[in-house]
């Protein structure tokens, strides 16, 4: 007897012998396919697709074939899982929900712009018979008929871009956070400055709170002058008023870093640009000096009448 963990199984191995040939999962598929199903699928379009999607440490237990297929309504794919443990997978259902699910991702991947139709099927061969379990997901659910609601109909959906600004102010501990995500692009978030302070001034939020959703402000929004905005802000609403002028310091502090920076930069390219006038300017003299018209010392060099009267002194 082999050990439990060897690779393949004698299942698995005859499994593929045999499904792995479409004339034999044509055959299987007439057989078992539900009428309504086999109605829509062109059998004779059977191919064989590449890969497994269950997981390595449960090969030991389940096996799978992912045939595509034309059906009526385009692409399909049949998903055959092989359960060939002795007790069976109390969530089985959920298991070949996840794996048609992976095979729609595989589709999409493949650059369809069309989720496809998966049917999975279930081939049992454990020595509990019948199959004690249903193979219909939601049944997994305590309350089957409201799991169906959730995931059967219209996910709910908050499309921050249509609620009314007025609205959603009246959104408590949410209304800032709403707000500037809804706003965040617009080209000077310092527009919402009193909405902004009006909600702050709530007191709905911590301070940590306040200084992350700021943070997120001047990361992803624009303003003509962050520091006077939050400054403004830190002025208007002053049991967060510390940790906002510590922003604007902080802010204020960058500014005189960046503008530090940008002073060196120009200086070194002043100078960059001053040595090379200084190079042609010492070239040009030097033609001058042996007989060269000036016209052509312009033309040789790139410099103009000006630059050349810088010679004369």
């Amino acid at each position: 007897m082999k050990k439990k963990n060897s690779t393949p199984t004698p299942h698995d191995a005859a499994f593929r012998q045999f499904l792995a040939q479409p004339e034999i999962a044509r055959d299987f598929m007439e057989l078992h396919l539900p009428a309504e199903l086999r109605a829509i699928c062109d059998l004779s379009t059977l191919k064989l697709e590449s890969g497994s999607f269950v997981e390595d440490d449960l090969r030991q237990y389940f096996s799978d074939v992912l045939y595509s297929l034309e059906t009526a309504e385009g692409t399909g794919y049949v998903h055959v899982l092989i359960e060939h443990q002795s007790s069976p997978d109390v969530h089985m259902a959920f298991r070949m929900t996840r794996y048609a699910v992976a095979a729609m991702q595989r589709h999409l991947d493949a650059g369809h712009k069309k989720l496809p139709l998966v049917i999975p099927v279930l081939f049992y061969v454990g020595k509990r018979s019948p199959y004690p379990y249903s193979t219909r997901w939601l049944d997994e659910f305590d309350n089957p008929e409201l799991a169906g609601k959730v995931y059967g109909g219209a996910y709910p959906l908050v499309d921050v871009t249509v609620i009314p600004d007025d609205e959603i102010m009246n959104h408590r501990s949410m209304a800032a956070l709403t707000l500037l995500q809804k706003h965040i692009h617009q080209r000077d978030i310092a527009t919402l400055t009193d909405r902004l302070a009006t909600l702050l001034m709530a007191d709905y939020l911590s301070s940590p709170q306040v200084i992350a959703l700021i943070h997120y402000l001047l990361q992803a929004g624009e303003s003509a002058d962050s520091e006077a905005f939050v400054r403004e802000l830190a002025q208007r609403v002053p049991q967060h008023g510390d940790a906002l002028m510590t922003i604007a310091q902080q802010l204020e502090q960058k500014g005189i870093e960046k503008g530090r920076l940008e002073g060196i930069q120009i200086g070194e390219e002043k100078g960059r640009n001053e040595g090379k006038l200084e190079g042609k300017l010492e070239v040009a003299r030097t033609m001058l000096q042996n007989g060269l018209d000036r016209s052509t010392v312009m033309k040789m060099t790139g410099l103009d009448a000006e630059d050349l009267e810088q010679i004369r002194h």
